[in-house]
């Protein structure tokens, strides 16, 4: 039995799944602080009924000790500090457990199940509450010497703009849905502290200000990609929920900075488009860690 957990900056999901990766229930909760998260976890892992030696896949965001299984203080999980999952999980249920940041996770969800499919070279971005990245390359999940490859989040773009990652000005804090919030902060008449899918909201009704804000919010990410692009040549770079949701509000000024950014050739080759899985993404990701990592990629269906 495989049992997948999905710990975001808003929202976790817990799913019980077959030895195939075939998903049969799903448990959804918000994330609040990390000791109530946990126990909210630990509950539905026990709804689920795991079994006696259960596969544990879990996916968060980074930073982690993935070989240790220990949720290193992410900036979207304040509280989570030294945490160490994986060992909860098994002295609780047995079984085995292995941790991945949620987008390398993704990145694996998305290359083997999703948009990815057939591509050797593929860039998974999360633009979610954080910006998260993971690597395909060469056909292979690229994870570097510590695990911490992809983090483009943490790229500074600007010397001063919307904290992200920890970092003013950097590309989580201008692109992520915590980013755009604070990008949108006191800009928006009659919302003084708006949500991205307010924003989102507001510039489809027109709001001249919120469609501002999104265009700044594209702008900063065509020039992040075309950054990617240029030192990856992917052939293909796959975005996450924001984009799935909102990408044609933030696509045109995408495409200007792209086409002034970016190598013409290395930008001709990239396909630029939407997670597959939509928003389950999170959980057949997690689930897809326990296949990668105890039975060799079975297939998850949703």
């Amino acid at each position: 039995m495989i049992i997948g957990i999905d710990i975001g900056g808003t929202k976790c999901a817990v799913a019980r799944a077959d030895d195939a990766g075939t998903i049969q229930a799903t448990k959804t909760f918000r994330t609040t602080t990390c000791q109530e998260t946990l126990e909210n976890i630990m509950a539905a892992v026990a709804e689920l009924a795991p079994g006696a030696s259960p596969l544990f896949g879990v996916s968060c965001g980074g930073p982690l000790d993935a070989q240790k299984g220990i949720v290193l203080s992410p900036p979207n999980l304040p509280g989570w500090d030294g945490v160490p999952v994986t060992q909860m999980l098994t002295e609780r249920f047995g079984g085995r457990a292995r941790l991945m940041n949620d987008a390398n996770a993704g990145a694996l969800a998305e290359w083997k199940f999703g948009a990815g499919r057939g591509t050797r070279n593929m860039v998974f971005l999360t633009h979610g509450t954080g910006m998260g990245g993971g690597l395909i390359l060469d056909g292979r999940l690229y994870e570097g010497t510590t695990g911490d490859a992809g983090e483009a989040g943490h790229i500074r773009m600007a010397p001063d703009g919307p904290l992200g990652y920890g970092k003013p000005g950097s590309f989580e804090g201008f692109c992520s849905g915590a980013g755009i919030a604070r990008l949108a902060k006191g800009r928006i008449p009659g919302m003084p502290e708006p949500t991205a899918k307010e924003v989102a909201e507001a510039a489809e009704h027109g709001c001249p200000e919120a469609i501002a804000v999104m265009n700044e919010s594209g702008m900063w990410l065509g020039r992040a990609l075309a950054i990617l692009i240029d030192i990856l040549n992917p052939e293909m770079i796959v975005l996450g929920s924001i984009f799935m949701r909102s990408g044609h509000l933030l696509e045109a000024a995408m495409r200007r900075e792209l086409e002034a950014e970016a190598l013409p050739s290395a930008l001709a080759a990239c396909r630029i488009v939407p997670a597959q899985l939509g928003e389950r993404t999170g959980i057949i990701a997690a689930v897809t860690v326990a296949l990668e990592a105890f039975l060799n990629g079975g297939a998850p269906v949703a």
